[in-house]
């Protein structure tokens, strides 16, 4: 593979826009980069419906779709929506992707060099192998998270039968892969740990179109929008699921009821939203505002017009092993972090100097970082700065995109 000569890449994904999370957009802007270098990119994925389970008027009573978006085409097959809760309707959703993209899919495919396949989950990694087989091509397993090790932290699988069959088939896919992308350095210890060789691993983080970021926004239109002009704004954007934990949020919110300036504003839907909702009725909290999921475009102006910006985590050791990725994208806002973790994101935000780091699960923790930057605008200011500036500087995405391509040219080469 060489860039001078324009290869073709299949790049299969659950997720993809106008989907928002960090996976969907991890694919589409690595494929748009792609294109721009003169490589031919086909996404393989399904209709939008994530996190709600709803498939937008424009995709539904569909089995099959192709489109182009950005010189990148895209093929979507069937599968079965289910909101971002429940096992049963979560793995009818995953396994009736698998199978669609294998049999709907592959005739519609063009001559392809590579196939990479992006958990979660990872039986999108089962059909990328399936396909790279029948084409003859080289098989990417980007590891993401970390499977059925993520979905066990969480608490959503307990039955051992169904975690140890989970456990084969991933040792089997990391075995068949000629290249393993991890996402986090963690995940590569995990792997390793776990008898895969080092050397066929790469670690290639998430990262940020910083052109994104750099777009102005009008600050105070937004805030009069939601009601919230003049407040110190504390801001949580992104999926509210399982990982994450936001009841510390409402509880810290709970605590600092009393000071009428700080206002908490949580966007997006998830799994937890209803019961988030429910929660923040019973404590009474009016210092807190909900929004549902917005465009990936409108959801950055969220992040510019807050104060601080939190990540959240459950406490949980498999969280020390991995990075998410709106940690880039609150740092590219210039806005301090203001993270729940420990591990491979504490020492992202420290080396950066972009925040300020509070116990996982601790709601006491939370509210003293809070008052920190709201009684220290300057600190605050510095600390967004800095992640800017960090941002910038080691997190492009289109370095990483290039980086990606020459570790293809490699196992195309071999």
């Amino acid at each position: 593979m060489s860039k001078e000569t324009p290869q073709s890449i299949l790049y299969l994904s659950h997720y993809y826009p106008p989907e928002v999370n960090a996976p969907a957009i991890r694919v589409s802007q690595l494929a748009k980069c792609w294109v721009e270098q003169g490589h031919k990119v086909t996404i393989l994925t399904g209709f939008p419906n994530h996190p709600s389970g709803i498939i937008p008027p424009e995709y539904s009573g569909r089995f099959l779709q192709r489109e182009e978006c950005d010189g990148i085409d895209i093929i979507r097959t069937y599968m079965y929506a289910a909101p971002n809760k429940g096992f049963l309707k979560r793995i009818l959703n995953y396994l009736s992707f698998m199978f669609s993209s294998i049999v709907l899919g592959i005739p519609l495919l063009p001559k392809i060099d590579v196939v990479i396949a992006s958990s979660p989950q990872f039986f999108v990694a089962v059909a990328g192998y399936v396909i790279s087989v029948l084409k003859r091509v080289p098989f990417v397993f980007e590891v993401r998270d970390v499977w059925p090790e993520e979905i066990v932290a969480v608490g959503a699988i307990r039955n051992r039968f169904i975690i140890g069959f989970l456990e084969r088939v991933e040792m089997f896919l990391y075995r068949r892969a000629k290249l393993i992308v991890a996402v986090a350095q963690g995940t590569i210890e995990i792997l390793t740990r776990r008898g895969v060789p080092r050397d066929k691993i790469v670690w290639l983080p998430n990262g940020i179109n910083m052109s994104e970021f750099r777009q102005k926004i009008d600050r105070h239109k937004i805030r009069e929008r939601i009601n919230l002009n003049g407040e110190f704004l504390v801001s949580y954007v992104g999926t509210h699921g399982m990982a994450h934990r936001l009841q510390t949020v409402l509880s810290a919110a709970e605590k600092l009821k009393s000071n009428s300036r700080i206002k908490f504003l949580m966007v997006g839907d998830g799994a937890d939203k209803e019961s988030l909702l429910n929660l923040a009725q019973n404590l009474d909290l009016n210092n807190v505002t909900f929004l549902p999921q917005l465009p990936h475009e409108e959801a950055i102006g969220y992040y510019k017009i807050s104060d601080a910006c939190l990540v959240p985590l459950r406490k949980a050791e498999l969280f020390t092993k991995n990075i998410p990725s709106k940690i880039y994208e609150i740092m590219a806002s210039e806005r301090p972090v203001l993270l729940g973790a420990r591990g491979e994101s504490m020492e992202l935000v420290e080396e950066a100097a972009a925040g300020l780091v509070f116990e996982p699960e601790d709601a006491d923790s939370l509210a003293e970082s809070i008052l920190k930057l709201y009684e220290d605008r300057n600190l605050a200011k510095q600390l967004g700065e800095n992640g800017y500036n960090y941002a910038a500087s080691h997190c492009r995405r289109d370095k990483i995109a290039d980086e990606y391509v020459g570790h293809l040219m490699e196992i195309g080469g071999s």
